[in-house]
């Protein structure tokens, strides 16, 4: 599926050396930043954040608004492309708004990554929180599925995605619910940390947490 290709890598600005390490981020509106100029999207940031921290990375994403866990697994071989280093998988929230039963949101996660790490490639799962209106049952089944799968695939697990941002005004647009560039700034704070992390184990080819 993720096969190497030499040619795709070296479109990428990728070397041979793997001097510059390639993350894709596969998600959301989350992580298509909806409401801002690519620039300042989470993948953006996220580049930027790596390279000011000395990191050489290119920053892929593949960020689709509406997106559900089922379309974020149909689109998945083409979406990713050439091997990356590294894939934050950042889906579930359209599920949840959608009240779309858990179990089918873990069982398109759990093929996602599977599929992923069968190839090699290091997975970092980002979690969301389920609405409030959705019960507590739902709420509890749904967020316990992240740890539940970061567990199954020794992966890394940033629980939430918008930690530190979830009904702060000021760093959210209009809608109360997509981050605004300084909410995107504060998720890229957060999980700066985690990426460095799973790609200098990704590098050294160890396991996952």
């Amino acid at each position: 599926m993720l096969a190497f290709n030499a040619l795709a890598l070296a479109a990428s600005g990728v070397d041979g050396a793997g001097a510059a390490r390639r993350i894709v981020v596969l998600g959301d509106s989350i992580a298509s930043g909806y409401g801002l100029p690519e620039s300042e999207a989470l993948p953006g940031r996220l580049e930027a954040a790596l390279q000011a921290a000395g990191v050489a990375a290119e920053v892929v994403n593949a960020g689709v608004s509406g997106d559900t866990s089922a379309g974020g697994l149909a689109r998945l071989e083409w979406t990713v492309g050439a091997e990356p280093d590294l894939v934050i998988v950042e889906l579930g929230g359209n599920d949840a708004l959608r009240g779309l039963d858990p179990a089918s949101v873990e069982r398109n996660l759990d093929a996602i990554i599977g599929r992923l790490r069968a190839e090699g490639v290091a997975v970092l799962l980002a979690g969301m929180r389920a609405p409030p209106n959705m019960g507590r049952e739902y709420a509890r089944e749904f967020e316990t599925l992240y740890r539940d799968l970061a567990e199954k695939h020794r992966i890394g697990l940033y629980p939430f995605i918008l930690d530190g941002v979830a009904a702060v005004p000021e760093l959210n647009q209009a809608d109360g619910i997509h981050p605004n560039r300084a909410g995107v700034d504060v998720i890229v704070a957060r999980i700066l940390p985690l990426v460095q992390a799973e790609l200098e184990r990704a590098r050294g080819g160890g396991p996952g947490p």
